[in-house]
């Protein structure tokens, strides 16, 4: 803790750089993930191939990944964020098709009879029913990212992971562990955030809102 104390600027920069990485990432693999999840709902012979190959993906070291991708990407955080969008679909594509199939077909067919749309079905029924379950998924994707931003300091992306891998080189143990408290303190907040996120999306919850804000 002395060395997050005593060098709050260095700490509050490369704060920033993991965040700026892994909410780039995340924005990416939601923009990836949603149509995935629609085409493997809809069609359902595509769930083992695509499901089956982001598998194989999230199986691959993240380092391993990384080093793959540095021929074609570059050093620096092309890289590692590209390698973080991949090993993030498999947890939001699963999530959302968990969500997506979760939903009653009857429920659809009301919407329907009522005269909904394709889009006000999916805005105003799929995604409200689906919200929690994909939240879920987004926070545990989150914290992943996180992790594994980390190593993308050896591939000069920056970040925190820097003073782990500074304080490695140099010997010096203040470096690692004020390190590993700074990314376990950001993926413990970044938890608790999608928690209070997924406990708000709940269905019975906003219904209950909305009536309070009624009266």
């Amino acid at each position: 803790m002395d060395y997050l104390l005593k060098n709050p600027t260095v700490v509050w920069k490369l704060l920033l750089q993991h965040l700026s990485m892994t909410s780039l990432t995340l924005l990416i693999a939601v923009l990836v993930a949603v149509p995935l999840a629609l085409l493997v709902h809809r069609y359902r012979w595509l769930n083992l191939p695509i499901l089956g190959f982001l598998g194989i993906l999230y199986t691959i070291p993240s380092l391993a990944f990384m080093i793959l991708l540095v021929p074609l990407l570059g050093l620096g955080a092309k890289s590692v964020i590209a390698a973080m969008v991949a090993y993030a679909q498999v947890i939001l594509v699963r999530s959302l098709t968990v969500g997506l199939d979760a939903i009653r077909p009857a429920v659809l067919e009301a919407a329907r009879g009522m005269g909904m749309n394709p889009w006000q079905r999916w805005w105003q029924i799929q995604v409200p029913l689906v919200l929690p379950i994909f939240l879920a998924g987004l926070r545990i994707a989150a914290v992943v990212t996180i992790a594994i931003a980390t190593i993308g300091a050896k591939f000069g992306a920056g970040g925190l992971g820097t003073l782990l891998f500074d304080g490695i080189a140099q010997s010096r143990y203040d470096k690692i562990w004020a390190g590993a408290i700074a990314v376990s303190l950001l993926a413990f907040a970044i938890n608790g955030l999608f928690l209070t996120l997924e406990w708000a999306a709940h269905p019975t919850r906003r219904q209950g809102l909305r009536m309070r804000v009624a009266r």
